[in-house]
């Protein structure tokens, strides 16, 4: 397995409110843990939420003797989302805070996947798979029929969430379980990619690059070429090496 993980604050924003955490070693009762948030609120308030709420999780998963992966990140994510709603409501500053969330871990050749919001795990191989579903009011008028997909990414509500954690008491969480490939890559990330590049221009990009790096490296670089109108974070997740068995 290998991993490679960027994030930058793009040609907009003054403050980076993505957070992202990658472990290829064993985190509590899973094998590897892989992260990305998206904050939102004012002040430094998106700060915090992400951050903390990765922090959180990743404490959680530590301490927890669940084995069952899905039911373990549920927890976590759940127990973060109370603590989120304890900290909002002890100060007026970071009041409505709260963050997206996208969540992966593999187990063999299985990714066990969660979202909540509009961050995105995608799998890119010679095609690309989005994954997660994105909760946001214009997915909503894809889906119903409202607006044609490719009206979406430009619409002028995209950036309207429908699920975010710390919005409310309770939390929604979708979960994907997804069957890996050889050649294959995940592709986690924030809505700072996704809305300045298309489906298509990222599986070009990370197909034109040898190299992890250069892969983030150059979608981040397109996505700030384009507008970077948001924080743009990147993880790019190899789950088999190129080695090949000898019988």
């Amino acid at each position: 397995m290998k991993t490679f993980a960027i994030t930058d604050i793009g040609q907009k924003r003054d403050i980076n409110q993505d957070f992202v955490y990658s472990s290829e070693l064993p985190v509590g009762n899973l094998p590897n843990l892989f992260i990305v948030a998206d904050g939102m609120g004012g002040h430094q308030a998106g700060d915090v939420a992400s951050r903390c709420t990765v922090e959180w999780m990743v404490d959680a998963i530590e301490n927890s003797k669940e084995h069952n992966p899905v039911k373990l990140i549920r927890q976590a994510i759940e127990e973060a989302n109370q603590k989120l709603r304890a900290m909002a409501e002890s100060d007026e500053d970071l009041a409505g805070m709260g963050t997206t969330l996208v969540v992966a871990t593999v187990f063999d050749d299985y990714a066990y996947v969660a979202n909540v919001g509009d961050s995105r795990l995608y799998i890119v191989s010679d095609e690309i798979r989005q994954i997660t579903r994105d909760h946001s009011l214009v997915e909503e008028m894809v889906r119903s029929g409202t607006i044609p997909r490719e009206e979406a990414r430009f619409h002028p509500k995209k950036n309207i969430i429908t699920r975010a954690v710390g919005a409310r008491d309770t939390v929604m969480i979708d979960f994907f379980d997804v069957k890996l490939r050889q050649g294959d890559y995940m592709l986690l990330c924030t809505d700072g990619l996704t809305n300045m590049l298309d489906d298509e221009d990222i599986r070009i990009i990370m197909s034109q690059q040898t190299d992890m790096a250069g892969k983030a490296d150059k979608l981040v670089e397109a996505a700030n070429e384009k507008g970077g109108r948001d924080n743009i974070s990147v993880m790019i997740v190899k789950p088999f090496s190129d080695e090949v068995k000898i019988c």
